[in-house]
């Protein structure tokens, strides 16, 4: 088949923002082409809101034909959070076959080239960006987030970074040149001459394992680093979570295809109720990368079992929010409501630990007691959440029934200074949503250490109680170290203590925020410009994104001849 898309064709389109992207990472200054408003889209053939709900209930109850090689069964089962089954079946594949055939199409897109590849992979995000209203509803039936986050969070800020990690590959690829010329004087005689060609080459095989709170998010850096660096993806989805990155790979099926390239370069493999697919798949010798984002078992099982992979994970780790002294009480305290109170705190950057000193804080209102602090943040979440429809907006609906298990559990872990409570969702009856509960915790109880020093995902935070503001530092060290953080927040007037917990954050390798009151929050990061974990502490073996990220995808071969 001829290729409906030409390279010069998309280098035309997409070279621009391409160029936009590398100067972007190079700045770390705000920047997205993909925007976060949904009356944005609409036009020049993109989907309207009233589309994109009709293209994703014209999905239920069907049957997503892929294409694919080897497909063996028809699989499904997806419920959503908010009570719908989705009632979508996906191929179920055939490995033996349908790895064989991914692997045959790599050799053309390995020489296609470091920038054909980029945009290539450009095109994938402009029609998925296309259909983000659709691709808004498969995320939030899901991962049971309301739909503003499903539509930002699953939409463009997850088409960001994807492109974020397109323009990351695309520079290490390009860092060594295509060729070169060598000559190495001789003295008298004549000089010793080479032409050296280098050549970016793929590792093989990557495989996908996605997560069902951020399908699209958490999914999309891993796909484009590993597609963009020549390999072919095989995405295996949460079975909870396979729409949006089934219709993912549908997207890139059709544009490989188009652009000339065999489509079995992205593939697809669900799985039946209870299969575990995963650990076969990651142990299979043609599989070569491996991106995983979820629980710390499983992900420390990866890294010590599929041992022919190159593996990046995204595994748990007990945020925490150190609070010494606030020069914006109020402010501090919205802050903190909203990032415990966003989508059901089912983040990995959701702040868990709050350490508060037991003599209380300094602040622009005075003198604050441990109690009075976390009696006030709790008032801040009720005030925040005491509308139901601005809390059903915020919270969205828990993912999994062991989320709610844990949220019941906790209030039976020490003193509940804001108990969740059950709202109904009028549009969704079928949705489970509860807001936030807080418990208070004593920082020198070793019953209570069990405690903060264990992820809680979910809803749940912990006002835990320190001797004094050092105590606190020295507790956040120690949580750093042995549990992992994805984020770390700190409110301090005192320049001493804002050193200190750069320092700590700095040795631990942890990303900090300090004293954010605004309409920038804890568990928020941008794409462009924040790197998300930093590989360097046990929550992430990797940064979301880096050069590291993408620079072990391939391998540089080197073909030298006398000139």
């Amino acid at each position: 088949m001829a290729a409906e898309l030409t390279a010069h064709e998309l280098i035309a389109e997409h070279r621009p923002t391409l160029d936009q992207a590398l100067e972007a990472i190079r700045t770390r200054a705000y920047w997205s082409p993909h925007p976060e408003h949904p009356k944005a889209y609409g036009e020049n053939g993109s989907l309207d809101m009233a589309a994109g709900k009709a293209a994703f209930d014209a999905l239920l109850g069907t049957r997503l034909d892929l294409g694919q090689p080897g497909t063996d069964d028809w699989v499904g089962g997806e419920v959503s959070p908010y009570g719908i089954e989705l009632g979508v079946e996906y191929p179920h594949a055939d490995v033996d076959v349908l790895l064989p055939a991914m692997k045959a199409g790599q050799k053309a897109w390995r020489d296609a080239g470091a920038e054909v590849r980029a945009v290539v992979c450009l095109e994938i995000l402009k029609r998925i960006s296309d259909r983000t209203h659709e691709f808004a509803h498969a995320v939030m039936h899901s991962s049971g987030q309301a739909f503003m986050m499903a539509f930002q969070a699953g939409g463009p800020h997850a088409q960001d970074r994807g492109l974020e990690a397109v323009a990351y590959a695309y520079v290490e690829q390009v860092r060594t040149p295509d060729t070169a010329e060598w000559t190495k004087p001789q003295g008298k005689r004549d000089p010793l001459a080479l032409t050296k060609q280098f050549t970016p080459v793929p590792r093989g095989i990557a495989l996908l394992i996605g997560c069902n709170t951020f399908p699209t998010w958490n999914g999309y850096p891993g796909l484009f680093a590993s597609l963009a660096t020549g390999n072919a993806v095989l995405v295996k989805p949460h079975p909870r979570a396979v729409l949006p990155l089934a219709l993912t790979v549908q997207v890139a099926r059709q544009v490989l295809t188009e652009a000339g390239f065999d489509p079995n370069l992205v593939a697809l493999a669900a799985e039946r109720p209870g299969e575990g697919i995963a650990k076969t798949l990651a142990t299979r010798p043609e599989i070569r990368i491996i991106d995983y984002t979820g629980s710390t078992a499983f992900g420390d099982w990866l890294e010590a079992n599929a041992r022919q992979a190159q593996v990046y994970t995204e595994k748990a780790g007990v945020n925490t929010v150190l609070v010494d002294s606030a020069a914006n009480y109020k402010g501090m305290l919205a802050n903190l409501a909203f990032s415990l109170s966003l989508y059901s705190g089912q983040m990995c950057t959701t702040p868990q630990n709050l350490l508060i000193p037991r003599d209380g804080i300094r602040t622009d209102e005075g003198p604050k007691a441990f109690d009075e602090v976390v009696a006030d943040l709790a008032r801040a979440v009720d005030g925040l959440l005491g509308d139901d429809a601005r809390a059903n907006a915020l919270l969205g609906a828990i993912v999994n029934p062991d989320v709610k298990s844990r949220l019941e559990a906790a209030a039976g872990l020490g003193e509940v200074a804001l108990a969740s409570r059950e709202i109904t969702n009028p549009e969704f009856p079928g949705a489970v949503v509860r807001s936030p509960v807080i418990v208070k915790l004593d920082g020198a109880k070793p019953d209570d250490e069990a405690a903060y020093m264990s992820e809680c995902f979910g809803p749940v935070s912990f006002a835990v109680a320190v001797d004094s503001t050092a105590d606190g530092v020295e507790l956040l060290r120690r949580t750093v170290r042995e549990k992992g953080a994805m984020t770390v927040g700190a409110y301090t007037t005192d320049e001493e203590v804002e050193q200190a917990v750069q320092e700590v954050c700095l040795e631990e390798a942890a990303q900090l925020s300090l004293n954010l009151t605004g309409g920038v929050y804890v568990n928020q990061t941008a794409a462009f410009s924040d790197f998300h974990g930093s590989g360097g502490n046990p929550a992430a073996n990797a940064a979301l994104c880096d050069g590291a990220f993408v620079a072990n995808r391939f391998r540089v071969v080197e073909v030298r001849r006398e000139a």
